[in-house]
Order: C-alpha cells, then sequence, then structure tokens
C-alpha cells in the first residue's frame, strides 16, 4: 500500500473541500457560489499547509488540446495563489470533471489523483477519494463510467466542437439523475450506504483512521469500529461544508445561509 506522509507544521492546518459544481446550474448562479469559495479560501490561506480538493471542483470539465471549459478565472487564480504562496493543493478527479487532463498540473501546479489514496499525517492514517464507484452495488453509473473513461469514447467526443461538446455535456450532467446525484440525495442508513460498506470492509484488512469522501453530497462524521471514522464532506450547492485537521478531524460549515445538516 503506498501512501504520501506529509509532517504538518507547528500551527498548520490540512483544509477539505468537495463538491463545489461551478457551472450549475447556470452562469449567473454559479458565480455567486464561487465567490464564496474564494472568500474561504481568502480565509484558510494564513495556517493551511495542505489543501484537498475532493472532486466535482466543476459541474463538467473537459479538455481539448488547445482549448479549456470557459469561466472559473477567479476560482482557479485563487487556486494558483495558494500553491504559489507554498500550499500544497490535491485535487482528486470527481464524476463530473473525470475528464480532467493535466492543465491543473501545468497551469497550476496542483497535484492530481484519478483513484483513492492513502495519506498519513499527523500520525494519522487517511483514506481519501472522491467516492464514485466505490463499494458494491452503483452497478448503473458503474458502467456509465466505463463508457465515459473508454479512450474510443474519449476520442470521439474531443473532436465535436467545444460549443457542441460543452451544452451537450451540461446539459446531460444536470438532467441525468445517475450522473447529477439527483436521485440518491437522502440518507440511506449504514447498511445501504455504499461509501459506509466499502469503509468497514477495510477496516478488516487496514488501519485507516479517517475515510473521507465527497459525492454524496450529505455532510456527516460517523464512528466506525477500531475508532475510525467515515467522513463525508457535504457540497457547496446547499451546505458549504469543509473539513479541517490539525490533532483531529473537524466539520465545519462556511457562512450562515445555508441548509440544516441532514444529521
Amino acid at each position: 500500500m503506498l501512501k504520501t506522509i506529509i509532517n504538518l507544521e507547528p500551527g498548520k492546518k490540512v483544509y477539505f473541500a468537495s463538491d463545489q459544481h461551478f457551472g450549475a446550474p447556470d452562469p449567473k448562479e454559479s458565480k455567486v457560489r464561487e465567490e464564496k469559495f474564494i472568500r474561504w479560501m481568502d480565509g484558510i490561506k494564513a495556517d493551511a499547509q495542505v489543501l484537498f480538493l475532493m472532486g466535482d471542483l466543476f459541474d463538467f470539465w473537459h479538455e481539448w488540446k488547445y482549448v479549456i471549459p470557459k469561466g472559473y478565472v477567479r476560482v482557479l487564480g485563487k487556486i494558483a495563489e495558494l500553491k504559489d504562496s507554498g500550499i500544497h493543493v490535491y485535487f482528486f478527479v470527481g464524476n463530473h470533471d473525470l475528464w480532467m487532463k493535466d492543465y491543473l498540473e501545468e497551469e497550476i501546479g496542483c497535484t492530481v489523483f484519478y483513484k483513492k489514496q492513502y495519506f498519513e499525517m499527523g500520525g494519522k492514517q487517511f483514506l481519501l477519494a472522491h467516492g464514485d464507484g466505490l463499494g458494491p452495488g452503483d452497478k448503473g453509473y458503474k458502467r456509465m463510467k466505463k463508457l465515459f473513461t473508454n479512450p474510443i469514447a474519449q476520442w470521439a467526443f474531443k473532436w465535436l466542437h467545444p460549443d457542441i461538446a460543452m451544452k451537450i455535456a451540461l446539459y446531460m450532467s444536470q438532467k441525468n439523475k445517475m450522473i447529477s446525484g439527483e436521485e440518491d440525495k437522502a440518507f440511506l442508513g449504514e447498511d445501504k450506504e455504499f461509501l459506509i460498506i466499502y469503509s468497514k470492509e477495510k477496516l478488516k484488512t487496514e488501519k485507516i483512521d479517517y475515510f473521507i469522501y465527497g459525492h454524496r453530497h450529505l455532510p456527516m462524521v460517523l464512528e466506525l469500529e477500531e475508532g475510525a471514522k467515515y467522513i463525508n464532506l457535504g457540497d457547496w450547492i446547499s451546505y458549504f461544508t469543509y473539513g479541517v485537521f490539525q490533532e483531529d478531524f473537524e466539520l465545519k460549515t462556511f457562512g450562515t445561509d445555508t441548509k440544516k445538516l441532514p444529521l
């Protein structure tokens, strides 16, 4: 099991955020949420050592050889500012931005991950992933992900004019419930939540202190066996929640105009 070890500096913290879905439901409404996220990033700059962006930063993202999606200039600029200030930025590709290639790495300096990763921070063991496709079930989405990650399908899509490709992709992203996640926003219970089941299975063979995911849009911290914790970071659509780790993990809410946490 390969893992990255991060030695925390005195007074420094690790921050986590997921599922911003910028671009949805339209540029005007997205920009309000983008400005809020930028204010949050400004606030963490003073004491952040590491920032984990845990997937679905964009509601859809695709990189052509010479073209990237229009918009998100201030968000990308702020991430670049954090990186330039010495903060390590790790980006996990989610199911909405899974066609991420090398733009964030080459232009901003982020480290981009396409699958789960293991970290050790502050002497604690972490398993980090966006969360899509992990665990049992969810077979419909898993079949769809195989199609989206198929090299032939990606090759065919890139030959569409970006205006046409983006229009189709954004429509699918928001209207297809399997992609958007609208069909499963309610908590299903510990025995039916795929990521909780997956985490419990991992604990049978691995020592993990924190399982941290996005994807489900349901902010929660759940105690598992052996002192481990299942954490879902929520989203920046309804909850505006984020995680922070120093000696222990905390799930916090940014601002006051947010929904009440579901659990």
